[in-house]
This record gives C-alpha cells, sequence and structure tokens, in this order.
C-alpha cells in the first residue's frame, strides 16, 4: 500500500558457496554446542526482484513449504504477487494474484496444509478503487490452491462487517481434522483518531470445509484499543492449533504480549485474556532506515510426537535494552499457555545493536525451532543482514547462523512491508525476506536442509 522506487539492480542475485546442513542439531546434542556443527555460508536464491515501472513491492513476503512434498514451495508479497517451486525453492514462477469477487490488497499470508494444497489470505479490495474507496479492508480474503500455487480459486472470505475494516490476518491449520483458523485486526475505523467512538479488536473465524466458507467472525480479546495503528492497538494476532484441537492465539497491545485459547473449537474463550509477556517499547517501534518496522508476535505449538508435544512458543522483539538495542525474545508454555518462561534472548551478539522484524517456525517432524530477523550486529551504520536462530532443545538456546551473502541498506522512504517469514517441515527449512539495492526492492529465501534432524 506503499510506493517504492523502481530501477534494476547492478546484481540480479548473490552466490555463495553451496552448502548442504549436516545434521547439526543432532550431533550438537551429544557435543552441547552447535558452533561448529553448521556452515558459514547459504545459497542465496533470488524469488523475485521489483520491474521498471512497478508502483509496490515485492515486499512484506511470506512463505510454505508443503508438508505434502517439501520440494514444493510457494510464497507471496504485496500487494497481488504469488510464486511457486518445484526444486524446493531453488528455482521460482510466478504469477500475479487476482480474485473478482473481493480484489486483493496485500498483507499476503501463505499456509500449506497436510494434503499439500496452499491457501493464500490476503486484505481485500473489492471494488477495485483502492485506497479511498469505502469497501476497502472490509473482508478477509482466502485464496486455495490445488496445484502446488501454481493457480489459486476466486476465494472465500470471513470478517464481512461493514464499514469496519479488516487488518493483519494470520492463518494456522489443524492436522488432525483439516480445519483452518484465520486471527486478525478488526478497526472501528482505520486510523480513526476518535478515542471515544472508534475501537479496534482481534477477531476469529475458522473454516471446516478446506476454506470453502468461514464461521461468523468473533471477537476474542477481553481489551479494545484505538484505531491508530499503533501500540494501543491491538495487532499481529497469530494462531496455532494444538495437537488436541485446541486453539491459541497471541496478539501484541499496550507493551505486552496477550494470549487467548479455546478448547472447544473456537466456541468459548478465557474469560479474561493472558499476558504472556511484556513488550517494552510496544509492537511498533523506530528503526533507523525503516519508515514503518513492527516487532509483532509469532505463536508455534509442537504437534510433533516428540517429547515436546503441545509446548507453545513464542517469539516476538522489544526494547526492554534500549531503543538501540532492540532483541528477539522467545517463551515457552507447558500448560497450554497458562503460564510462560522467563524470556530467552534469540539473538546472541554484544549489546547495542539492533534486531527486528522476527517470525518463528517450528519443524512439526523434528520440533526444532527456527527464528529469522534482520540483523545489525556486524555494523555501525543502517546497513543490515539477515540471521536465523536455530534452536534443537526446545528453545532452551540458539545458534545463531547469518544467512544473507551480503548486506543491504534500506531507506526510509520505501515501504518494507511489516514482517518476514519462515517455513520448516522435515529438514527444510526456507526463510524469506526482502532487501533494497539501489531503490530496487527484491524478495529471497535461502537454501536450509538439514539430514535426518532428529527429534527434539
Amino acid at each position: 500500500m506503499h510506493m517504492s522506487d523502481s530501477f534494476l539492480p547492478k546484481k540480479a542475485l548473490f552466490t555463495a558457496s553451496i552448502a548442504i546442513l549436516l545434521s547439526g542439531c543432532a550431533s550438537s546434542q551429544k557435543k552441547g554446542s552447535l558452533v561448529n556443527d553448521f556452515p558459514k555460508t547459504f545459497e542465496n536464491m533470488l524469488i523475485a526482484r521489483a520491474e521498471k515501472g512497478d508502483s509496490h513491492g515485492p515486499c512484506e513476503p511470506s512463505i510454505a513449504v508443503s508438508p505434502k512434498n517439501p520440494q514444493n514451495v510457494a510464497a507471496g508479497a504485496i500487494l497481488d504477487r504469488y510464486y511457486w517451486s518445484e526444486d524446493g525453492g531453488r528455482t521460482w514462477e510466478n504469477g500475479k494474484l487476482s480474485s473478482k469477487s473481493s480484489g486483493v490488497y496485500g498483507d499476503p499470508v501463505l499456509l500449506a496444509d497436510w494434503k499439500g494444497d496452499f491457501y493464500y489470505a490476503h486484505l481485500s479490495n473489492p471494488d477495485g478503487k483502492g485506497w479511498g474507496s469505502p469497501k476497502l479492508l472490509d473482508r478477509i480474503v482466502i485464496q486455495k490452491s490445488t496445484d502446488g500455487g501454481k493457480t489459486y480459486d476466486d476465494g472465500a472470505w470471513c470478517g464481512l462487517r461493514h464499514p469496519k475494516d479488516q487488518d493483519k490476518p494470520w492463518l494456522c491449520a489443524d492436522p488432525a481434522t483439516g480445519n483452518i483458523a484465520c486471527t486478525w485486526t478488526e478497526f472501528d475505523k482505520y486510523a480513526s483518531k476518535d478515542l471515544e467512538k472508534d475501537h479496534s479488536r482481534i477477531l476469529f473465524s475458522q473454516s471446516t470445509d478446506g476454506g470453502k466458507s468461514w464461521s461468523e467472525a468473533l471477537a476474542i480479546n477481553q481489551f479494545d484499543g484505538n484505531c491508530i495503528d499503533d501500540d494501543d492497538t491491538p495487532e499481529g494476532a497469530v494462531p496455532a492449533f494444538g495437537p488436541k484441537g485446541e486453539i491459541y492465539v497471541a496478539w501484541a497491545y499496550d507493551e505486552k504480549i496477550w494470549f487467548d485459547r479455546s478448547t472447544d473449537g473456537g466456541k468459548t474463550w478465557l474469560e479474561k485474556d493472558i499476558v504472556a509477556a511484556e513488550q517494552p517499547g510496544g509492537w511498533s517501534i523506530d528503526i533507523a532506515g525503516i519508515g514503518r518496522s513492527n516487532v509483532m508476535p509469532i505463536l508455534v505449538c509442537d504437534r510433533s510426537n516428540g517429547p515436546q508435544q503441545g509446548t507453545l512458543y513464542l517469539c516476538w522483539g522489544d526494547q526492554r535494552n534500549g531503543i538501540g538495542d532492540t532483541d528477539i525474545f522467545l517463551a515457552k508454555s507447558l500448560d497450554g499457555g497458562l503460564s510462560w518462561s522467563k524470556p530467552v534472548r534469540v539473538n546472541d551478539d554484544k549489546k547495542g545493536r539492533q534486531q527486528f522484524f522476527p517470525w518463528l517456525a517450528i519443524d512439526q517432524i523434528t520440533g526444532h525451532l527456527y527464528v529469522v530477523f534482520y540483523d545489525r550486529r556486524h555494523h555501525n551504520d543502517e546497513h543490515t543482514d539477515v540471521y536465523v536462530a536455530v534452536s534443537c532443545d526446545a528453545g532452551k538456546s540458539f545458534t545463531n547462523l547469518k544467512i544473507s551473502t551480503e548486506p543491504f541498506k534500506p531507506s526510509a522512504g520505501v515501504f518494507f512491508g511489516d514482517y518476514n517469514h519462515i517455513a520448516a517441515h522435515d529438514g527444510v527449512v526456507r526463510p524469506i525476506w526482502t532487501r533494497l539495492d539501489k531503490g530496487v526492492l527484491s524478495v529471497w529465501t535461502a537454501i536450509m536442509d538439514f539430514k535426518k534432524p532428529e527429534r527434539n
């Protein structure tokens, strides 16, 4: 929804020595350290870059690895781009998403279910008029692909409550039932400064028929916020299914990470929301060179058959160590979210550097955790690298791996979106991120493959 400059970059593809990740986690559990078990470089693959004449993106990317065939990977970027790969993300094809009934307007969310189908959730633009239209953002749209991400249907929707605005969705799927849950933020009137009249809240809906239809949207949060789209607006709601069909949701609001759950299929929720963690500085932070920078929470649940089954993991960023030292944190719950551990710092650098735009994935086969984030530990200015932190001990410790082959320098005048993303299944790990080179945005992935990883 923001404009960006578009010129051809000097380099279209960064290359690095191709490194195969050995079973680092497995050996580390014997050695007690991951440091020497991983390669130093990773192959970076260009997914797409802005073409001459583009006015938006690509940025704010999302990625999904098919559990049925992990070499089948799908991705998306604003406003309406989609990509697919049949060789594990080494080469990519692309298309433009369209929905005659609901339109497309950014906030891409990619989800792969256990049947091998992909779902692409996004914001709506039903009359095609874009910003300023009274119908813009009137629902959350979910489109489905049954051919590996090559094409998508016209889509179904949830949360049509006109004239309210629906924003920032996320999805999760239950492998046992096939149900799909969606959570997002509803604004009475987006960007309104009328604190008495206009409010915001977290909504929930689910599909029990493979995305063909969605339940009536239900407000699940205890405390409404304002509509300014800042720290006092509840945002970043991410759902996760538990191994027994539990539905868990976490979001950020008022410098705290909030948590709610349903154990009856989404019919009822906790009367009082739980504060899972403090978030000093809130979810909307200032990072030099980034016009809009968020550190919203990410929630996952271990559904593997390993000893950590049912464990909830919550990841976020905050500025408890100072505005010039944003860090990434992780907490976990062993009792369905009723209580949470003390946060563990994910980034392992010295103090005084910025880490931001985190996202967390769990490999449901191994239980291993992967956190992707932007990182400036090696720079005194706005140059930025991309890291993935790996935990093979249920979040007790992390090894930080620099996965980008070259740094980039963002510009505050170029919109980077609100997040990066990462997906993992059976040792196939695929982060996705945005970079800027000479005014040109592009989205990338790194080839991270583990051989025969062991369970936690």
